[in-house]
């Protein structure tokens, strides 16, 4: 991957987290704590770095939280630390960064910096205010320690890439694909029970709005179908869109090993030349959560379409990129 392909997907994926960091607090503008809470969520190695020192996602909104309250302390204000809501970004907009997160995020990719999350990491923990020092000390560690660790992580490999038994190349050898990895923090067996219970594919699956699973009660089986449904709105409130003939998709769970991997194909019943597409996705556990591997492929067209394709491969690669952003956004929101 390019610097610069590095840099933009770094920045998109940490704004999204940080700004929906912010709407929990009804906040607008998310500043350098948020940028922290987003970087306890980083797949990269900065992520790791901080959740093996306890800067998890939950223990700094407490010391946010906690700090929060001693500064209206100490203005004469004695409330206690405020519990932060729901998610609400994708039902609001006017989001913006702070002045100061925006300059970390933007020098992390200047010069010599790869603008990868350890770039962004090491920025933020340099930054003048103090805040984040103090909120380090909150949590038992300090700038210092993670700027150790983190060189420490740099010279080091990265861990290897989770791998699942059937990937869509597999299944799918004349497909489109790509994938990408994401951090939950939660343990592997609750994102297990999320994932293969077909009632639940509403909470992380974006294009579901409803499921028809009259014979699975429960955990469904390597084999078992179903039936989805649109949303009628998007979290915005806007109206969905439902191109005609697709109004019913059918999915199926084509492999699964519990608590390693799992793998679906979904189809359009109704649209006779529709293409199909296989997710895949493998789970291992990690530091302070559980880690996934994302792999999205979808069914090359024949014929003239497939001549198309080509020429707008530039495009369905971004798409396939968006919709395994969606997928990774959608799991680890379920447990935020």
């Amino acid at each position: 991957m390019s610097k610069f392909a590095r840099a933009a997907t770094t920045s998109q994926t940490l704004s999204l987290a940080a700004m929906e960091e912010a709407s929990r607090m009804g906040q607008r503008e998310p500043d350098v704590e948020h940028l922290l809470l987003a970087l306890t969520l980083s797949e990269q190695a900065a992520g790791h770095v901080l959740r093996s020192h306890g800067v998890t996602l939950e223990a700094t909104r407490q010391a946010i939280a906690e700090q929060r309250s001693l500064s209206l302390q100490s203005i004469g204000i004695d409330l206690p630390a405020p519990d932060g809501g729901r998610i609400t970004f994708h039902e609001t907009n006017g989001y913006e960064w702070s002045k100061r997160a925006f300059d970390i995020i933007t020098r992390a990719s200047k010069g010599r910096n790869d603008g990868d999350a350890a770039a962004v990491l090491a920025e933020l923990l340099t930054e003048p205010s103090g805040l984040i020092e103090e909120l380090l000390q909150r949590l038992g560690t300090s700038p210092a320690a993670l700027i150790s660790h983190l060189a420490d992580a740099k010279e080091s490999s990265a861990p290897a890439t989770p791998s699942t038994s059937a990937t869509p190349a597999d299944t799918l050898p004349d497909s489109k694909h790509g994938s990408t990895e994401v951090f939950v923090p939660a343990p592997i067996e609750e994102v297990w029970a999320l994932l293969v219970n077909p009632q639940r594919m509403s909470e992380w699956e974006p294009l579901t709005g409803g499921v028809i699973a009259p014979d699975i009660t429960g955990d469904a089986m390597v084999g078992a179908s179903w039936l989805t449904i649109p949303p009628t709105e998007w979290p915005d409130g806007k109206t969905v869109r439902v191109r005609r003939g697709s109004e019913r998709r059918r999915v199926e769970l084509v492999a699964g090993v519990p608590g390693s991997s799992i793998s679906w194909r979904f189809t359009y019943p109704d649209l006779g030349r529709s293409n199909s597409y296989q997710l895949c996705i493998a789970l291992s556990a990690t530091t302070g959560g559980t880690r996934l591997g994302i792999t999205l492929a979808w069914r090359r067209s024949r014929g003239w379409r497939r001549a198309v394709g080509f020429m707008l491969a530039p495009l369905q690669r971004f798409a396939i990129w968006m919709q395994l952003r969606q997928f990774a956004g959608g799991i680890s929101r379920a447990f935020r």
